[in-house]
């Protein structure tokens, strides 16, 4: 791996107490570049603008995917990924399906961790505190022709965050829009995915809720997921979550929910989750929470939900009742070396790595 530090490192201006999620950047990001059927040597660099071309493929033809991942600071000062090696399976899998090369291991792996431990002092520590990770791959030919693209950059970026949602929130129930289809990219962290929702979910806005549950394409009969989170539902003590296919992404807070509920005793259904068996429960006074969860968010509790023109109030839970912030703690305690890791999800990132690269 090619190695070039920052001659001017931010981290002394960075106020950890005052900065919003997403706006902020570490000092160094990794770059690896593709070029004549092979991918070139990992660079860290200081983080900066690239210079593209307006006819850069990634920006007209959409052959871009990511993934988003954290490190996190305990309390020592130690610094741990969580499952990344899901996350490498993942956005190989999003690159094949976009007809993108995939990264290799060394790469990904490597990469993260040189990056992390060039920046650690980037790794906030505290309640809710994390370094959001986004790695990507795009195109870079140059080239206005809608064909598969040449050249690709593979990168890493990442940003101090803090708990992304900290308020219950309402979701509309989409009867119309659809997220993914059958034989789409739908299981794919494809950048246009993100595109495509931003305006179902501004008229969502506009009627009062804050985000979407999308449903399947066909009928819109079956929850899918919401906003970019996935969706789990509680019916009197059965958590339900909708089976991952190709137009649901395998969501890594996702299967560490389900292996969480399983280890606590909860019973967990992967299946379809029908809108209607939803609202019957609701009508029973069976529907007890209804959540999403993901990467960025971990849990997004909801408060309600809406169908057609008719909003349904979920219970207000205590903390200890809520199965979703229940398993939430039961995952950032692990996560934030807290709680014993028995699923060997936690994996340290040793210090300097630099100096044996």
């Amino acid at each position: 791996m090619i190695i070039q530090k920052s001659d001017n490192p931010r981290i002394g201006s960075f106020d950890p107490e005052n900065y919003s999620f997403g706006d902020h950047f570490i000092d160094h990001m990794i770059i690896c570049e593709y070029e004549n059927g092979q991918w070139g040597e990992p660079k860290l660099m200081p983080y900066g603008p690239l210079p593209f071309s307006p006819a850069n493929m990634a920006f007209n033809y959409g052959q871009a995917c990511f993934e988003g991942m954290k490190a996190y600071k305990d309390k020592n000062g130690d610094v741990f990924l969580f499952r990344p090696e899901k996350n490498f399976e993942r956005i190989n899998k999003s690159a094949t399906r976009l007809a993108m090369p995939e990264v290799p291991e060394e790469a990904f792996m490597q990469g993260l961790k040189v990056l992390i431990d060039a920046d650690r002092d980037w790794v906030p520590h505290g309640e809710g505190k994390s370094l959001y990770i986004r790695p990507l791959i795009f195109a870079t030919e140059e080239a206005l022709k809608a064909r598969i693209s040449t050249k690709y950059m593979f990168a890493i970026v990442a940003s101090p965050a803090k708990s992304y949602y900290s308020a219950p929130v309402s979701v509309k129930i989409s009867d119309y829009y659809s997220r993914a289809s059958s034989g789409g990219v739908g299981f794919a962290k494809a950048a246009g995915n993100y595109a495509a929702s931003f305006y179902p979910t501004k008229l969502a806005n506009e009627e009062g809720y804050e985000q979407i549950i999308w449903t399947d394409d066909a009928t819109h009969e079956n929850f899918e997921e919401s906003g970019t989170m996935n969706v789990f539902v509680r019916i009197n003590d059965t958590i339900y979550t909708p089976a991952t296919s190709d137009k649901i992404l395998d969501g890594v807070t996702r299967d560490s929910f389900i292996q969480l509920a399983k280890k606590r005793g909860i019973e967990v259904v992967v299946g379809d989750v029908k809108v209607k068996d939803v609202i019957a429960a609701h009508e029973r006074g069976e529907l007890k929470e209804v959540w999403g969860v993901g990467t960025a968010v971990v849990t997004s509790v909801f408060e309600a939900i809406g169908y057609k023109d008719k909003k349904y109030d979920l219970p207000k839970l205590s903390a200890e009742e809520s199965y979703a912030l229940t398993l939430q703690r039961d995952l950032v305690a692990i996560q934030t070396n807290n709680a014993e890791d028995p699923f060997g999800w936690r994996v340290l990132v040793e210090k300097n790595i630099l100096e044996t690269v």
